[in-house]
């Protein structure tokens, strides 16, 4: 590694996880002869000017995180050439990291950023709003709402949680939606637009998505009882809930959704738009440090 890094810190990711760990990802990054300086965030839009402030400066913004934070840093990454971002996983779900085979131990994730190669990945774009995971709404909605008000001690099993508190007072909805403008039929749980293939603690919703592939995997979770909802809930963490007839996979660069009330998109464990909306991929957008072939 011979540019200087941004450490980039969000505190209250994980629960206070990121803040514990902060001292030993500093001292494992020094270990390694990296030149770094630390920054605590304060929100995600001070966290968007330090993004941006190191990726002109020449540096390497890496953040340690979860999901949300690296979601909201990679529009900006985008917007300035020759950026290079860098993972170390400190919140809950950590799916991103997951994703790229970033080792879940703090330790050897900074190894990566000392010797890792860079890779080009696409991003979502939610009317503006980047995110690097995926974009869903619906019964998703609900649930993320209410596992972001959930106690920290709950740990990954937060999203399990939202998940059935939403469950108990969910009433279908029915969706328009246009995918690269061919007109598409949903009704039922939830649509998403999966630029990853994980989410929510290492759920596989969308378990043959690439992050370099230049498509959104659309996953439409449909019409069943809600029994039926629970019995398959489980399977999503295998990415074998798709064989089931109420889930469609379909793929695209972009997706318009409507629905028949209104429903707060989130992507990256945040929210980031309100239906009606347009979600799109933007190919080949950002450059990540990824572990070494």
């Amino acid at each position: 590694m011979d540019r200087a890094v941004a450490l980039l810190c969000n505190p209250s990711a994980g629960g206070g996880r990121a803040a514990k760990i902060l001292p030993r990802a500093e001292r494992a990054l020094r270990e390694l002869g990296i030149q770094f300086h630390t920054e605590v965030t304060r929100d995600l839009a001070h966290a968007r000017d330090l993004a941006r402030s190191a990726a002109t400066a020449g540096e390497v913004t890496v953040t340690l995180s979860g999901d949300g934070l690296v979601g909201c840093v990679v529009g900006v990454l985008h917007e300035v050439p020759g950026s290079v971002l860098g993972i170390l996983p400190g919140g809950r779900g950590n799916d991103t990291a997951r994703m790229l085979g970033i080792p879940p131990a703090i330790e050897p994730a900074c190894a990566v950023i000392a010797g890792g190669a860079e890779r080009d990945l696409d991003i979502g774009d939610v009317e503006g709003r980047s995110f690097i995971g995926i974009a869903s709404l619906g019964f998703d909605s609900d649930a993320n709402r209410i596992a972001n008000a959930a106690p920290s001690r709950l740990g990954r099993l937060v999203y399990v949680y939202g998940a059935l508190r939403a469950l108990a007072g969910w009433k279908p909805a029915a969706f328009e939606l246009r995918l690269d403008g061919e007109p598409v039929e949903a009704s039922g749980y939830s649509v998403a637009a999966c630029n990853s293939g994980c989410y929510g603690g290492g759920m596989r919703l969308a378990p043959d998505a690439s992050l370099d592939d230049g498509l959104l995997d659309v996953v439409l979770i449909g019409a069943q009882s809600k029994r039926g909802f629970l019995a398959t809930l489980p399977k999503a963490f295998s990415g074998a809930h798709v064989r089931h007839p109420a889930v469609r996979v379909l793929r695209g660069r972009e997706l318009r959704v409507a629905a028949d009330r209104p429903f707060t998109v989130y992507a990256d464990g945040d929210p980031i738009g309100d239906t009606p909306v347009t979600i799109r991929v933007v190919p080949h957008a950002l450059r990540v440090l990824v572990p070494a072939p």
